[in-house]
C-alpha cells in the first residue's frame, strides 16, 4: 500500500459516548457487515470478546481494517471506562490521528479529558464527532461550548445538526451549503436546501469555517479577503493544514444507532487527518551504534511496534503491531530487539473486529497480527535483523487498587495462577504478587470493574472460578522523632563465632523522601567492608516495618559508631546487628501508620450532590470544590483510599446509577491514633 493513503485512526472518548456503536456503522457503510452491530444484543463485531458482551462496555483495544474511496484505514476503537483507560493510552502510539466522541447529552466527561491529554502526548491531530443527536435532552451547540471550554480549543463545526433529539431528520454541510436529510440507517441522504430557518446560523458558521482555512495560507487569505469567498477545494486544503498543525479541530455530528454522519465522517478522515507518511519521526534507540534516531515511514529498513496482545484459546498468543518502516512479508524472520532475539513471523493477517484475513505482505503505517511469537510482549520493538533498533515503550500508570484472589477449589490453584499470567500478558494494567506475610495473592488493577472483568475472563476463558476478597491497604509505617541506639550480635558455639556491633542514628524526613543513609563513621571502628552489610540490614528490616509489618519509608538512618572482633566479625554478623539496632531504636523514635489518600473526581446530576458531599464526610474526605459540568456536577475530593475501597457499588446506589467517578494516589499522612490500633491489632491477628 502506499503510505499515503492510509488512515491510522483511533476513536476515542469516555465510556458509552458511542465508539464501537459509530465503528459498527463504519463497517456497514463499508461493506463489511450486512446490518450495523448492536453491543445491546451481543451482534457487535468489535465487542465480541464473552465478558464485554455479558457487561455491554469496551474492555480491549479493537481493529479494523477497511477499504473507503480507494483508501485503507485502520480503525482503533477503545475502551473509554476509567478502569480501562490504560489499554487506550496503549494503543494511541498505533494512531496518526484521533477522532474524540462527545455525547449531545453530557458533553465532554472526565474520561474524555483523560483520553485526550493520552492524544497530546502523542500530539495527535483530531477530529471530533458530537454523537448522539438523535436522544432525549441532545444539544449540539451546548456540548459544543463544553468542548472548546474543558479542552480549551478553537472547535470548527463542519456540519451543524438539522433538529435535535425525536426532530433530529439530518445535518447542514457547511462548505457545500447543503441539507443532507435522512430517512432510514441505509447512510443514504437525499439533498435538500437549507431550512428557511435555519440560514443564518449555517451562514454564521460558514464565516467561520471559511475564516479558519483561509489562515491557513497567504495566498487563501488574499483571496478571501478581495472576494470573501473560497472554493470547495480551498476550503479543503485550509481545514486539512489546519487539521494537521493542530490549529484547529473539526467538528461533526450525527447518530451512530441511526447512522446519521457516519460516511461523512469516513469522508473527512482520509480529507483532513494525516496520513502516516505525515506523522512526526519517532525516535529509536540505535542499538548497533548505541544512539537515538529517528524513523520514517519512509526509511528502507522493516521496523514494527507490538501495541497490543490477545491470548486465545485455540490460536494462542495473538501480537498485534504497527509497521513504522519499511515491509514485512509472512515467514520472515525479524529481530525482537527488545528481547535480543529472533523471531519468524508465520501468517500475517488483517482484522476486522472478531475477523481475521490472511495477508501476505504489510508495508509501512499497516497494523496486522501475527500469532504465536515465541518471544515478544506487548511493547516490544521487531525490526530487520541487521538493523537493530527499539522504541521507547508506553509509560503505563500504576495499579491503584488490590484484591486478594483464592480459586473456590483447591485443586484449581494452578490453573488460576497460569490463567492469570496469559491474562497479564493481554493486559498491560495488571500486577500479581504473593504477599509474603499472609502468602494471599494479591491482583492488582485500575478499579473495582477492572479486576471484576479479569475474575470473569478467568472463569469464561479458562474455566476457573476465584473468589475476590477485600482489597488490602497499603498503609506505610514512618518514625515521628529522632532517636539513636545500640544493636549487638553476638555469638559463639564452637569455633568462629559472629560478632557485629553498630550504633545507629534514625531521622524522620518529609514526605515522600524515602529512606537515606549516611556514613558517620570515623577512625575504622566499623572496617569499611562490612557498611554495606549495615546498609542492607537496615533496608531489608525496614520491608518488614516494626509495629505492623507494613515498610518503613520517609526516613534516615546514620552509622555513626560501632566495634568489630579481627576473627569472628562477618558481613553477616553486621547485617543481623544492624537489623537488631534498626528495630530497637524506631521502637524509641515514635513509630506512626501512613495511609494512602487518593483524589476524587466524582460526577453526579445535579439533584445527588448533597448526598455524595455527606457521605464523602462521612468517610474523612475532603471536598476540594464542587464545579457545574453541562449535566450536573464535577466534585473533586480527597479520600483516604480505606474508605472507598469498594465505592463503585455505594456510589451506584446513591446515585441511582447515574454517577461516575475516577481516583488516583496522591499522598500519604499519617493515619488517626485510634485507627493505628485498629490495624496493627488486625495485622497481628492475621
Amino acid at each position: 500500500m502506499d503510505t499515503q493513503v492510509i488512515r491510522d485512526v483511533a476513536f476515542i472518548s469516555h465510556g458509552g459516548a458511542g465508539k464501537t456503536s459509530l465503528v459498527e456503522a463504519i463497517l456497514f457503510n463499508s461493506g463489511i457487515t450486512k446490518r450495523i452491530g448492536d453491543i445491546e444484543t451481543g451482534t457487535s463485531m468489535m465487542d465480541y470478546d464473552p465478558v464485554e458482551i455479558s457487561r455491554k462496555l469496551s474492555i480491549n483495544t479493537k481493529v479494523a481494517t477497511i477499504e473507503w474511496n480507494k483508501n485503507l484505514l485502520n480503525i482503533i476503537d477503545t475502551p473509554g471506562y476509567a478502569n480501562f483507560l490504560h489499554e487506550t493510552k496503549s494503543a494511541l502510539c498505533a494512531a496518526s490521528g484521533a477522532v474524540v466522541l462527545a455525547s449531545a447529552i453530557t458533553g465532554v466527561k472526565a474520561e474524555t479529558s483523560r483520553v485526550w491529554a493520552f492524544a497530546n502526548e502523542y500530539s495527535l491531530a483530531r477530529l471530533i464527532f458530537i454523537n448522539k443527536m438523535d436522544k432525549e435532552r441532545a444539544d449540539f451547540y451546548r456540548a459544543l461550548a463544553d468542548i472548546e471550554r474543558v479542552f480549551n480549543i478553537t472547535p470548527l463545526p463542519l456540519y451543524i445538526p438539522i433538529g435535535a433529539a425525536e426532530t433530529f431528520t439530518g445535518i447542514i454541510d457547511l462548505i457545500s451549503m447543503k441539507a443532507y436529510v435522512y430517512t432510514d440507517t441505509s447512510s443514504n441522504y437525499k439533498i435538500q436546501e437549507i431550512p428557511a430557518e435555519l440560514m443564518a446560523e449555517a451562514e454564521k458558521y460558514r464565516t467561520k469555517l471559511i475564516e479558519a482555512a483561509s489562515e491557513m495560507d497567504d495566498a487563501l487569505i488574499e483571496k478571501y479577503l478581495e472576494t470573501g469567498e473560497l472554493t470547495e477545494e480551498e476550503i479543503h486544503k485550509g481545514l486539512r493544514e489546519g487539521t494537521i498543525t493542530k490549529k484547529f479541530v473539526p467538528v461533526l455530528c450525527g447518530s451512530a444507532i441511526r447512522n446519521i454522519g457516519a460516511k461523512l465522517l469516513l469522508e473527512a478522515i482520509i480529507k483532513y487527518l494525516p496520513s502516516p507518511a505525515e506523522e512526526q519521526p519517532r525516535i529509536a534507540d540505535d542499538k548497533k551504534n548505541n544512539e537515538q534516531i529517528f524513523v520514517q515511514s519512509t526509511d528502507e529498513a522493516f521496523s514494527a511496534y507490538v501495541f497490543k496482545t490477545f491470548i486465545d484459546p485455540f490460536a494462542g498468543k495473538l501480537s498485534i503491531f504497527r509497521v513504522i518502516s519499511g515491509s514485512v512479508k509472512s515467514d520472515m524472520e525479524v529481530l525482537n530487539s527488545t528481547k535480543g532475539e529472533k523471531e519468524k513471523l508465520a501468517q500475517l493477517f488483517l482484522m476486522q473486529g472478531k475477523n481475521y484475513n490472511k495477508t501476505d505482505e504489510v508495508t509501512a503505517g499497516q497494523i496486522a497480527m501475527v500469532s504465536k511469537l515465541r518471544y515478544t510482549d506487548t511493547f516490544d520493538t521487531l525490526c530487520a535483523v541487521n538493523k537493530p533498533i527499539e522504541f521507547p515503550k508506553v509509560d503505563m500508570p500504576e495499579p491503584v487498587i488490590s484484591f486478594s484472589i483464592e480459586p473456590k477449589s483447591k485443586d484449581d490453584e494452578e490453573k488460576v495462577s497460569a490463567g492469570l499470567h496469559k491474562l497479564l500478558e493481554e493486559d498491560q494494567g495488571l500486577q500479581i504478587r504473593r504477599d509474603p506475610e499472609t502468602a494471599e495473592l494479591l491482583l492488582s488493577g485500575m478499579g473495582q470493574m477492572h479486576i471484576e472483568a479479569v475474575v470473569e475472563k478467568l472463569q469464561k476463558k479458562f474455566n476457573v472460578q476465584v473468589e475476590m476478597k477485600v482489597p488490602k491497604v497499603p498503609y506505610r509505617e514512618t518514625i515521628k522523632t529522632k532517636a539513636s541506639g545500640q544493636g549487638k550480635y553476638k555469638k559463639q558455639s564452637g569455633g568462629r563465632g559472629q560478632y557485629g556491633d553498630v550504633w545507629l542514628e534514625l531521622i524522620p524526613l518529609e514526605r515522600g523522601a524515602g529512606i537515606e543513609f549516611e556514613d558517620r563513621v570515623v577512625g575504622g571502628v566499623v572496617p569499611r567492608n562490612y557498611i554495606p552489610a549495615v546498609e542492607k540490614g537496615v533496608r531489608e528490616a525496614a520491608v518488614e516495618g516494626v509495629i505492623s509489618g507494613y515498610p518503613m519509608v520517609d526516613f534516615k538512618f546514620a552509622l555513626y559508631d560501632g566495634s568489630y572482633h579481627s576473627v569472628d566479625s562477618s558481613e553477616m554478623a553486621f547485617k543481623v546487628a544492624a537489623s537488631m539496632a534498626f528495630k530497637k531504636v524506631a521502637s524509641d523514635a515514635k513509630v506512626i501508620l501512613l495511609e494512602p489518600i487518593m483524589n476524587m473526581d466524582i460526577f453526579v446530576p445535579e439533584e445527588h450532590v448533597g448526598a455524595i458531599i455527606g457521605d464523602m464526610n462521612s468517610r474523612r474526605g475532603r471536598i476540594l470544590n464542587v464545579e457545574p459540568q453541562t449535566s450536573g456536577q464535577h466534585i473533586r475530593a480527597q479520600v483516604p483510599m480505606a474508605e472507598i475501597l469498594t465505592y463503585a457499588p455505594d456510589l451506584r446506589s446513591i446515585t441511582g446509577g447515574h454517577g461516575m467517578f475516577t481516583m488516583e494516589f496522591s499522598y500519604y499522612e499519617e493515619l488517626p491514633s485510634h485507627l493505628t490500633e485498629k490495624v496493627v491489632a488486625e495485622r497481628k491477628n492475621r
